[in-house]
């Protein structure tokens, strides 16, 4: 594997330092099981799974939410 200096990728234009990014985070996103989770994570995602399967209608939608980010609500 060749390696690039990250001073090297700092002075790319940004836009092709977002192709990059893109590049890299796809490859992360087609391969899930490469990234380990830590038991705190695991323990939080089975909280979770078990708390929407006790109740699935509690929670907001998805645009409820979105209008609380964006500050409308």
């Amino acid at each position: 594997m060749s390696s690039i200096p990250l001073e090297e990728i700092m002075r790319l234009p940004v836009k092709e330092r977002l192709q990059l990014a893109e590049a890299i985070w796809e490859s992360v996103r087609t391969n899930p099981d490469a990234v380990p989770l830590t038991e705190a994570q695991r323990a939080e995602l089975d909280r979770r799974l078990e708390a929407y399967r006790t109740d699935p209608d509690a929670g907001d939608d998805w645009e409820t939410v979105l209008d609380r980010i964006r500050g409308r609500r």
